[in-house]
C-alpha cells in the first residue's frame, strides 16, 4: 500500500534518521571494518542513554544537540553509493523509451511473438483512448492540410 508523504514527521522518525546519518558520517571517516563498528558502537550506546527520557521538551533539545553534534563533525567528502544521486553512477545508463522497439526487424519481433502481441493490442488501445480523450486528426483537417 502506498503512504502518502506528509509534512508531519515523529520525533522517533527524526531520532531514528539522526542515528543513521551519524552512521553514515561514521562509515566516511573510519577505512577500517573494525574502527567503524567500535565507533557504532559507542554511537548506539549514547543513543540507548537517552532512550526512555518521557520528557518531550528534553528529548527535543538533546534532537536538536545531536543534530548540530552531526553537522559539526560531517565529514567533508562524504561517501556516497555508487547509484544515488550524489554518486559517480548516478544515471550512467539510460533506458531507451518504449518507441525504440517500434523499430525492430521483424526476425527480431519473432523471437519474442507473445510479447509483440500484446504490445499490438495495447499500442490500439492507446491509440483509441487517445483519440477519445483528445479528438484524433479528422478526414476534413487531414485532406486540406495536404
Amino acid at each position: 500500500m502506498a503512504q502518502i508523504p506528509s509534512g508531519l514527521v515523529s520525533h522517533s522518525k527524526k531520532v531514528c534518521s539522526l542515528y543513521k546519518r551519524g552512521l553514515r558520517a561514521i562509515e566516511s571517516y573510519c577505512t577500517l571494518r573494525e574502527d567503524f563498528r567500535y565507533q557504532a558502537v559507542l554511537l548506539r550506546e549514547r543513543f540507548e542513554k537517552n532512550r526512555n527520557i518521557r520528557d518531550a521538551r528534553i528529548a527535543k533539545q538533546l534532537l536538536l544537540a545531536g543534530e548540530e553534534e552531526l553537522f559539526l563533525w560531517s565529514h567533508p567528502q562524504p561517501k556516497y553509493f555508487p547509484e544515488s544521486p550524489e554518486g559517480i553512477a548516478y544515471e550512467r545508463f539510460s533506458t531507451p523509451p518504449d518507441s525504440v522497439l517500434d523499430y525492430w526487424e521483424p526476425i527480431e519481433k519473432a523471437q519474442y511473438p507473445k510479447f509483440f502481441a500484446e504490445r499490438e493490442v495495447l499500442k490500439k488501445e492507446y491509440g483509441e483512448f487517445y483519440n477519445k480523450m483528445y479528438g484524433g486528426t479528422s478526414e476534413k483537417t487531414s485532406k486540406s492540410d495536404k
